[in-house]
């Protein structure tokens, strides 16, 4: 296993994916985007990524310039079609547009269709929490990638269809970004390229039984991952299947569906920003939202806890851990790289 610095990894990614002709700056919001994943521990939507985004590119399936279509334009809400550019580029340029309207009106929300993988969702909370605005956020897979069966089922109906929240306080923001699986599809596929196991309790295999095969996600039949919520498990594939109908519907996009091709290339998704300014005013906002992050942090702890943690605590103690000792790459997701660094002649990161 490689271990690199988070530096030396966002220029690398940035000339795999210059290689297939995305503008350089461009190219850099990928690359800082994705190896930002890593530092925050989730290497599922981290640099395992630019083979596939560059495979995408190079199929045509993705366009290297990312260029928005509006479809439908109010004083608080834009919905775009983000003609399958890169997802970091297209929402980025969406929450440009969104933070104006959301400061002149107090809330604005935008929907997108036709995007590419937009990575991680708290990176969006945490840029829309520097700017003293709260985030709602939500994607599916644009139709494909239907992984998760409904409770008692063998087959996949929807999408691991995360949901995204993230609300400034006076100190650090609290982010909350989870799929509504029990894990992400990204976390199978990392156990899936390194030939590991899964831990239990995460797949049922195409008869129903549960396995730690992360191969039954990529091969016939198919299995699937299982919705959150353990024995109550109808919680997490009812909201799954309420953030798809958003996602898909809102934009003019797709929802889960059968005519969509299994292997998805990317999203649709909805945004929406809220400037606390507009509705208690913001000191009160910031005032209330710390107050009661300390009292939750000041909660006893049973025996063996050390301290409470927030939403976004965990991202913030990789970050730094990883910032200080590199972030390891697994074989598997190496050999990838390192082949796609072989086909554009790019030299290897030492």
């Amino acid at each position: 296993m490689l271990t690199l610095a988070a530096p030396s990894l966002v220029d690398f990614a940035a000339q795999l994916l210059e290689s297939s002709q995305v503008p350089d700056r461009d190219a850099r919001v990928v690359a800082e985007h994705v190896v930002l994943a890593n530092l925050c521990g989730h290497d599922s939507h981290g640099i395992l990524r630019i083979p596939q985004y560059c495979g995408f590119l190079r199929d045509g399936k993705y366009s290297p310039v990312t260029k928005l279509t509006t479809l439908n334009e109010t004083p608080a809400v834009l919905a775009i079609d983000g003609g399958w550019g890169l997802g970091q580029v297209v929402v980025n340029r969406l929450l440009d547009k969104l933070l104006t309207k959301a400061r002149t009106l107090g809330v604005a929300c935008g929907s997108i269709r036709s995007c590419g993988h937009t990575g991680r969702l708290g990176d969006y909370a945490e840029r829309a929490a520097r700017e003293g605005l709260a985030l709602f956020a939500t994607v599916n897979t644009h139709g494909a990638g239907r992984r998760v069966a409904p409770p008692g089922g063998t087959e996949g109906r929807i999408s691991t269809n995360p949901i995204c929240l993230g609300v400034p306080t006076a100190s650090e923001p609290v982010v909350l970004d989870f799929g509504t699986s029990v894990a992400a599809e990204g976390k199978v596929r990392v156990h899936f390229q390194n030939g590991q196991p899964t831990p239990e309790g995460w797949l049922i295999d195409s008869n129903g039984a549960a396995t730690t095969d992360a191969s039954v996600l990529y091969t016939e039949p198919r299995g699937t991952i299982l919705p959150f919520g353990g024995s109550q498990a109808y919680k997490g594939f009812g909201l799954g299947l309420l953030l798809d109908m958003l996602a898909g519907g809102l934009s003019g996009g797709a929802c889960s569906n059968p005519a969509a091709p299994m292997g998805g290339i990317g999203n649709a998704a909805v945004f929406t920003l809220f400037d606390p300014a507009a509705f208690g005013g913001r000191e009160c906002f910031l005032q209330a939202t710390t107050e009661l992050a300390a009292f939750v942090r000041s909660c006893p702890t049973v025996a063996g806890v050390g301290a409470i943690t927030l939403p976004g605590d965990p991202e913030r103690n990789t970050r730094s851990h990883r910032s200080q000792h590199g972030i390891e790459i697994p074989d598997g997701t190496w050999s990838l790289l390192a082949d796609e660094a072989a086909r554009s002649n790019i030299p290897l990161p030492s």
